[in-house]
């Protein structure tokens, strides 16, 4: 089988990859970088521009799954230019693949694409499932409502539509773990706000286990992609101070520090979300990570 991916040399993609690759797939993938374009036997490297909607059609040869991936990040400070940029590097992506796909002769039968959890609304007492709305009255909500309603408009091209709405992702290679441990490595961790806002992660290796779940059954529909057990911040840094070794005694970083370093980024770190993968459970999926020290266990050194 031959997977088309976007995004493939970030965080997430990266994990992907490897997967796909260890499994025997045929990966494609595109790149707005030149210099990253690799043409090994079973990993190909195509250029795309979606700014100008540039791309090269020979991405989608004998391609049956899309896995996209690409977006600019949220982890940087949302300056209102970076923030179209965050929106619109979603829905031009998009668009271009589907405006790619209705005319041109392929195989696709069948695209995951990523979302995120950021899309439920902030609740310390509430656990979301997939079928609950995305009714998060933000900035990042307002992201997650658009980045899905693109990616719906696959099934009228009668291509089967996947939706992962990914959690905070725990990786050794960058996102928020390595900037968590930063601060507890030098002995001064400490609760973020409240310290009471859930957070809902997911191991690398399992949330790349999970896009591969979904192609390899063919499945569609919304997928929480979280552990079985989300914590609260308190908890989560709590269990990197413990696996480091380091002391946790520092009070709480009150909201509005957050708010004058970060910006309007600094709901990213308050917002609360319990976020439930019964969903995936009840499909057969297995986590290698479900709990969390386990999870830290494998990536903090």
């Amino acid at each position: 089988m031959n997977v088309l991916i976007t995004g493939a040399t970030g965080l997430v993609g990266q994990a992907l990859v490897a997967i796909l690759l260890k499994e025997g797939y045929k990966v494609n993938y595109l790149s707005t970088s030149r210099t990253k374009l690799s043409n090994r036997l079973n990993y190909k490297g195509f250029y795309w521009n979606p700014e100008k909607l540039e791309i090269d059609e020979a991405a989608f040869k004998d391609v049956s799954v899309i896995v996209h991936l690409a977006g600019a990040s949220v982890s940087k400070k949302w300056t209102p230019a970076y923030k179209t940029e965050i929106l619109q590097s979603r829905i031009q992506t998009t668009r271009l693949l589907f405006d790619t796909l209705s005319r041109i002769p392929n195989q696709v039968q069948h695209i995951v694409s990523a979302s995120a959890i950021g899309g439920y609304k902030s609740s310390f007492d509430r656990i979301y499932h997939e079928e609950d709305a995305t009714e998060e009255p933000s900035f990042l909500g307002d992201v997650v409502r658009a980045w899905e309603h693109e990616v719906d408009a696959f099934e009228k091209l009668q291509i089967s539509v996947a939706k992962i709405r990914i959690g905070l992702v725990l990786s050794a290679h960058g996102g928020a773990l390595v900037e968590l441990i930063k601060p507890i490595k030098l002995g001064v961790g400490s609760p973020l706000g409240s310290g009471k806002q859930y957070q809902s992660w997911i191991h690398i290796e399992d949330l790349a286990s999970i896009f591969l779940f979904i192609i390899q059954n063919q499945e569609k529909g919304i997928y929480n992609g979280v552990s079985p057990h989300p914590v609260t911040n308190s908890e989560l840094t709590k269990a990197i101070a413990k696996v480091l070794k380091k002391p946790f005694f520092f009070p709480r970083v009150p909201v509005f520090v957050l708010k004058t370093l970060l910006g309007e980024m600094h709901e990213l770190l308050i917002s609360s979300q319990h976020v439930s993968c019964l969903k995936l459970l009840n499909k057969g999926f297995q986590f290698k990570y479900a709990s969390l020290e386990k999870a830290l266990q494998s990536l903090v050194k």
